[in-house]
């Protein structure tokens, strides 16, 4: 049967390895796409890596506590012809079509199908898609006046995960179902700013904050919320009034969120957890 393999994906800007701390499937164990397999842990959060396709893990190369860089191949699947196709792995051709070059007759010829590769843009796992960008795609990117930045959150379905141009013009229908608004000339040179600064130290900058009205209201509420909850509900209830700062560039326009979804980063004994609060400014403080 044909032979996947499982990589290690770019799990966020700066990752160059992980770490496996738990394997979620053992050899022999049928999965699906996307399922998720390994666990892994960088040097920012613990991250899980997804099955690339529906099959039965042949096995593993790896080992627990063990350290691997970004592309290394971590394990393989055996999958089936069409799923093979699916992720760009050519299969052998009949036995019965007589080889060339070094083969024998009656012997199939081996063809070597796309090896997946990890390089270009850091993007998240489930994204990789963004990593490489074919000439057609680029003469249609140019045309439109947009950049690879903003491929990054399109799911490619073409060889190892890219992003095929029949992805791209679903990804562009779905763009005209949503809000969108023309963005200033402003918020495109910030934008273009923020993709340049993606390679350089980051600063913060941070303005003090009265809080006596918050805890007096807390002083009052039973039970009583966090300081951290009356500071995500103000962020949901500006985002829903203005959602151009929460929405994404795309090209000239701004691509507003359909809901107001916040991700509070909270420490972990071994590393860091983002809970999301869906729908944070429908929900109240209590």
């Amino acid at each position: 049967m044909p032979r996947v393999p499982i990589i290690m994906p770019q799990l966020g800007e700066s990752i160059a390895e992980a770490t496996i701390i738990n394997f979620l499937a053992k050899a022999g164990d049928t999965v699906d796409a996307d399922q998720d397999v390994l666990e892994v842990e960088t040097n920012k959060a613990s991250m899980n890596v997804s099955s690339p396709a529906r099959g039965k893990i042949e096995q593993w190369l790896v080992k627990r506590d063990e350290s691997y860089a970004v592309g290394d191949v971590l394990g393989y699947l055996e999958v089936s012809v069409e799923d093979a196709a699916k992720v760009g792995i050519e299969t052998p051709a009949p036995a019965n079509i007589s080889a060339t070059n070094n083969g024998s007759a009656g012997e199939a010829p081996t063809r070597h199908g796309v090896e997946p590769t990890v390089r270009g843009l850091p993007v998240p796992a489930h994204a990789s898609g963004a990593s490489y960008i074919s000439p057609r795609m680029r003469a249609r990117m140019n045309e439109l006046g947009l950049h690879a930045a903003d491929l990054a959150g399109i799911a490619g379905s073409g060889a190892a995960g890219r992003v095929t141009v029949e992805d791209f013009e679903r990804f562009l229908a779905n763009l005209n179902e949503q809000k969108l608004t023309q963005a200033s000339t402003m918020r495109v040179a910030v934008a273009d700013a923020m993709r340049r600064s993606w390679t350089r130290p980051l600063a913060t900058v941070g303005l003090p904050v009265l809080l006596d009205p918050i805890l007096a209201h807390r002083k009052q509420s039973k039970p009583k919320a966090g300081p951290a909850l009356y500071g995500v509900r103000a962020l949901a209830i500006a985002l829903s009034e203005n959602s151009a700062p929460a929405g994404r560039l795309v090209g000239s326009k701004v691509v507003h969120p359909p809901a107001i979804d916040i991700g509070v980063a909270v420490e972990a004994e071994d590393g860091v957890l983002v809970p999301v609060l869906r729908g944070a400014d429908k929900k109240t403080i209590e």
